[in-house]
């Protein structure tokens, strides 16, 4: 059973809640990176990863904007991996198990990745959806932000096209 079924924007929480299942722990971004470029072959859009595991996925605009300007959003897949002393839950090899407290999220005895989390998830829910006009999106995920920038250092960006990035 989804726990954010409820949670505005749907399509935003579900794809937050389908990323929160892979365990993506800086330093331990495999799945997530391949469950990215799966998200992106499965819809028929270009896409690119490399050998650190960033991904990018690229949809081209939508009918009548092709003279629009492409617009770059960009996000990253790794959190921090913490949990409490006493927590069961083995942060390499587990997702996270969400729950809403009030009007808060969070994620039992762990932490969220509620930062990186909401980025790649407004992404996916973004190209994965045909209501938005749009111009050229590239989304740029990147590996291992939370321990030094390393996946944004290491990011070939020179096919890109975008001089605006969110």
């Amino acid at each position: 059973m989804r726990v954010l079924k409820y949670l505005e924007p749907q399509d935003v929480f579900y794809y937050f809640e389908e990323i929160s299942k892979i365990p993506h722990g800086s330093g331990n971004t495999g799945k997530i990176s391949d469950y990215l470029v799966k998200f992106a072959g499965e819809r028929n859009l270009e896409h690119y990863q490399d050998e650190y595991g960033n991904v990018i996925i690229i949809k081209e605009a939508s009918q009548g904007y092709s003279d629009h300007e492409p617009v770059m959003l960009q996000g990253h897949m790794d959190m921090v991996a913490v949990k409490k002393p006493d927590a069961s839950i083995d942060m390499k090899k587990e997702g996270l198990r969400l729950k809403i407290d009030g009007d808060r999220l969070m994620a039992e005895d762990t932490s969220l990745g509620g930062d990186d989390g909401i980025a790649v998830a407004y992404g996916l829910a973004l190209l994965d959806s045909n209501r938005y006009s749009h111009p050229k999106i590239e989304l740029v995920i990147t590996v291992d932000e939370e321990v030094g920038m390393n996946g944004a250092r290491a990011l070939d960006v020179s096919t890109l096209k975008a001089k605006r990035l969110v």
